[in-house]
């Protein structure tokens, strides 16, 4: 099997237009789903996530979640520290 093609949000969603633009003329979405390369379930997913979505509008939302995870990762570090600075405090080392 070969390698799953990474595709930015913005091409997403440029994938999603023309999609859109295949429905127009009359393609089904099993016809949409081949002409673009990718599987229904790929489809659906992009469409639920990014369908309503400009390309602008996806490089931000890309951004936003790279930086939760950059914050998320953080805390977590910072709660271990607290975490084992508690524990040096009551002397269980």
């Amino acid at each position: 099997m070969a390698a799953a093609k990474r595709l930015s949000p913005e091409q997403i969603v440029a994938k999603l237009r023309d999609a859109e633009k295949l429905q127009g003329q009359g393609a089904t979405i099993p016809q949409v789903c081949k002409r673009l390369g990718v599987s229904e379930q790929t489809f659906y997913r992009w469409r639920q996530k990014y369908g309503a979505l400009k390309e602008d509008e996806a490089i931000r939302l890309k951004t936003l979640e790279q930086e939760n995870a950059r914050l998320k990762r953080i805390v977590a570090e910072q709660a271990l520290d607290i975490s084992m600075l508690k524990d040096l405090a009551k002397g269980n080392f």
